[in-house]
């Protein structure tokens, strides 16, 4: 059997709305960056799902192979293998669509003219997910046409399923031994049993567009009669009578593609309810409340082999989430992959999909703003910046030992914090739920050190790190004090970790002005000796700086190569301690601003809406301008650049700019409070004893990776009921009834 190979795919979906078009390829940048293909060759795959789009390329008939020639060259030139994507959730040109009836035929002759072009190209992909698109554009309304009918739904698919046949005879005319690499979304519907027959229906509809490219569908089929009564009958007897099977199987699979129907509609309120011509439901995913957990895709792809009998890949492995989850995704899949190979069953690739990341499919690409997921490169750097993830896809690749502290941990799908809602237990218990082989106990998996029991960060590392599964030791000075040599020995012998996280020190910025000696021993001299420390071990480390390092004259943001300035004893003291952090081989500096959250009582927001709430005016500066920094922002994306291993000066504050009493306004009246009575005052009538500068505002020359302000806003708000749900206790999962 052959080797497992680790694919890539680049995330190149062109779906029109209505009469506009979102471009994940102009989107993610590649569109003007042809040294890309370098970076994804360097990760060791051999083959890449690649876009030779019909909209793209002859968006008006009239072919225009510029832009597509230079990249299949590269290609080529790098050894690195396309599997030519004709169409990715597309409709074709403006002058087409997947209700056209000439639109297999048009889709033939382009994939003709790219064959002629590119004889050497062996692996074709016509359509991606083409019963899937079909869903959106004809069932669902989300895409062009924007169908809401069933009719239309199987009338697209029918057209679609044509259009694969003629392209790849088209295809193989130029070079008969071209291979047919399909791609599809792959899932399951589970159900309560009144919404049974809803989830079977679906189950059903999920292989029908390779039912009928493989010539399976005949009047005993399931969907015969919905066919004939939509007038297709003619096509699909065609199809039965000439099947084209593809060569390679290749299923997408993600957190979201399994599914659960509820009959219950009013304990997902305020989710929408729908009936499928059968009794209403909630259509939620099934991990999200099933207590068994999904399936999960071992399962998925043994159901599809003894379906289907032909060779599988997985074509499109990623999760919008957090890093240490996206490599629990990839690594659970690859060893799966294994397994299912172990048993004898035809599995050739798993494909680390999204290497330049996507955006906005966390609403279909309906309402695009911008909201980014990040691959094994992420694009908002001015250059592409590998992720942990490429690491991993390396290691894979070249056959080495795959070894992170985080995959100690069972993935969130296993965990019992997925549920967003009261578990439901919809069939006799299955292990779907256990933790997979290769993870730890928790009390033998590998820890990070964070220093600061007492302090807002270093608790709301606790917090981050408990919520993504990454086992840690909070610890005081009790237990390491960091200006102690001997004390950070210690506790760097005991509790051996793979990661500190230096969350204390001198917070008073006032008080250090007559406080100095303590400011910089916490500050400054503790930092240096932890460096030391972790240097000798070879351990990261994670520090944290401040915006005021800087004085303030710049009159723009700062970023992270502007050299540091500080006017007062607190920010020298920050200055020395990244002084010693950047010095390490694997050290990280973060740099950031005044912090509000959730956690804590003492941030400025949070005084000022204790004012404010009591109706008393709440007196703050209005010549100092800021980028507050949210501290679930902070900790989230700092512990994504530990495990990517970055390191260097970073800043991380939430993009923006506001004075402080600006600040208060905004956030009196996201709380209903009266903005009226924030009173904007000079600093100099603050009292303050340290001097500030009047313009300390972040930002990154090295990647804008932190949300903007009023989203940093917006969540901190909507936490506050989030956080009261949370600490419910999760109750007991009920039956199916």
């Amino acid at each position: 059997m052959p080797e497992i190979e680790i694919w890539g795919g680049l995330e190149c979906t062109v779906a029109r709305i209505r009469d506009s078009y979102v471009d994940q390829t102009v989107l993610n940048g590649h569109e003007h960056r042809l040294d890309d293909l370098d970076r994804f060759a360097a990760l060791g795959i051999r083959r890449i799902r690649y876009p030779v789009l019909w909209e793209r390329v002859a968006p008006d008939g009239v072919c225009d192979w510029a832009w597509t020639d230079a990249r299949m060259v590269r290609l080529r030139a790098l050894g690195l293998a396309p599997i030519v994507t004709l169409l990715h959730h597309g409709s074709g040109p403006r002058h087409t669509g997947l209700l056209d009836p000439g639109f297999a035929a048009g889709l033939a002759d382009f994939a003709a003219r790219a064959a002629e072009r590119y004889p050497w190209v062996e692996d074709w992909t016509p359509i991606n997910e083409p019963l899937t698109t079909a869903r959106f554009s004809g069932l669902y309304g989300h895409w062009y046409p924007h169908a809401r009918d069933e009719a239309g739904f199987l009338r697209m698919l029918v057209h679609e399923v044509e259009a694969m046949r003629l392209a790849m005879a088209a295809i193989r005319r130029v070079n008969p031994a071209a291979r047919f690499v399909h791609t599809e979304d792959l899932t399951r519907v589970h159900a309560t049993p009144p919404a049974a027959p809803a989830a079977a229906f679906q189950n059903h509809r999920r292989w029908l567009g390779l039912d009928l490219l493989t010539g399976r569908v005949a009047p005993s089929h399931f969907f015969w009669p919905r066919l004939r009564a939509a007038g297709l009958a003619e096509a699909v007897e065609r199809f039965a009578a000439a099947p084209c099977p593809p060569d390679v199987l290749g299923f997408n699979h993600y957190l979201s593609s399994e599914r659960f129907l509820d009959h219950r509609v009013e304990r997902y309120h305020p989710l929408p309810w729908t009936h499928d011509g059968s009794e209403r439901h909630v259509d939620v995913e099934a991990a999200s409340v099933l207590a068994e957990g999904a399936a999960g895709i071992e399962s998925l792809l043994r159901e599809a082999w003894e379906r289907y009998r032909l060779p599988l890949a997985v074509t499109e492995v990623h999760t919008g989430s957090t890093r240490d989850e996206q490599l629990r995704w990839l690594y659970e899949i690859w060893r799966a992959a294994h397994r299912l190979a172990a048993d004898g069953i035809d599995v050739r690739a798993v494909t680390a999909w999204a290497l330049l990341g996507s955006y906005d499919w966390h609403r279909l690409l309906t309402h695009c703003v911008g909201y980014y997921e990040p691959g094994p490169f992420d694009v908002r750097s001015p250059t592409p910046r590998a992720t942990a993830l490429a690491g991993l896809v390396r290691a894979m690749a070249g056959g080495a030992e795959v070894d992170h502290p985080v995959l100690d941990a069972p993935g969130a799908w296993h965990r019992a914090d997925r549920f967003l809602w009261r578990p439901v237990r919809a069939c006799p218990f299955t292990p779907a739920d256990r933790a997979p082989a290769w993870c730890k106990p928790p009390s033998e998996a590998r820890r990070l050190l964070i220093v600061g029991s007492t302090g807002t960060l270093g608790r709301a590392f606790a917090r981050v790190c408990a919520r993504r599964a990454l086992a840690y030791r909070l610890v005081g000075r009790s237990e390491m004090d960091i200006a102690d040599a001997a004390s950070v020995h210690a506790a760097l012998v005991r509790h051996r970790p793979w990661a500190v996280i230096n969350a204390a020190g001198y917070v008073r910025v006032d008080d250090a002005e007559t406080d100095a000696g303590r400011c910089r021993r916490e500050n400054a001299d503790g930092p240096a000796v932890l460096a030391a420390a972790c240097a000798e071990r070879g351990i990261p480390l994670v520090g944290f700086s401040s915006d005021l390092v800087f004085d303030g004259a710049k009159g723009a943001p700062y970023v992270e190569s502007d050299a540091p300035a500080p006017l007062n004893v607190y920010g020298k003291s920050k200055a020395a301690a990244e002084r010693a952090i950047t010095g390490l081989e694997h050290g990280l500096a973060i740099r950031t601003s005044a912090f509000f959250g959730p956690w804590d009582e003492h941030n400025f927001i949070a005084v000022a809406l204790r004012c404010l709430g009591q109706g008393r005016p709440f007196r703050a500066a209005e010549d100092v301008t800021v980028s507050p920094t949210y501290v679930p922002d902070l900790v989230n994306t700092a512990l994504d650049l530990l495990i990517d291993g970055e390191r260097g000066v970073w800043h991380l504050a939430n993009a923006g700019a506001v004075t402080w009493a600006g600040l208060a306004r905004e956030a009196a009246r996201r709380a209903g409070l009266d903005p009226a009575l924030v009173e904007g005052v000079p600093a100099a009538d603050l009292g303050w004893t340290a001097r500030r500068p009047a313009r300390s505002v972040l930002a990154s020359e090295r990647g804008r990776i932190m949300p903007a302000l009023d989203d940093a806003l917006g969540a901190h708000f909507a936490l506050w009921h989030e956080e009261a749900v949370r600490q419910a206790p999760v109750p007991l999962p009920d039956a199916a009834e």
